[in-house]
C-alpha cells in the first residue's frame, strides 16, 4: 500500500490512517512554507521563491494523498443524499395527493 492509494471504499476512507497524518503534515508545512515564501518573494529574495515553490509542491502532495479518500466519502454521501431526497419526495407527493387539493389547510 503506497502513499498515493487510489481505491478506497467509503468504510475504509472513514478510518484514520497514516494518509491522514501525512496530509495533515503536508497541510501545515505548506501553509508555513507558502507564508514565508510569499514574504521572501515580495522582498525579491531568492530563498523566498524557492520556499514558495517547495510550499506549492507540498500543497500538490497533500491533495494527491487525501483527495482519493475525500472522493470515496463524497460518493457515499451523495448516494445517501439521493436516497433521502427520493424518500422526502415520496412523502411530499403522498401528502399533496391526500390533501384533496386544499393546500392552505383552511377548510372554511
Amino acid at each position: 500500500m503506497g502513499i498515493f492509494k487510489k481505491d478506497w471504499t467509503p468504510a475504509q476512507a472513514e478510518e484514520w490512517t497514516y494518509h491522514d497524518i501525512l496530509a495533515s503534515g503536508f497541510s501545515a508545512l505548506s501553509y508555513l512554507l507558502v507564508a514565508v515564501g510569499v514574504a521572501g518573494a515580495l522582498l525579491l529574495e531568492w530563498w523566498g521563491f524557492v520556499t514558495l515553490g517547495i510550499g506549492i509542491v507540498c500543497i500538490i502532495l497533500m491533495f494527491k494523498v487525501i483527495d482519493p479518500k475525500l472522493k470515496a466519502i463524497s460518493s457515499e454521501f451523495e448516494e445517501r443524499e439521493r436516497e433521502f431526497l427520493d424518500h422526502v419526495e415520496k412523502i411530499v407527493r403522498w401528502e399533496s395527493e391526500g390533501s384533496g387539493g386544499d393546500t392552505d389547510g383552511d377548510k372554511s
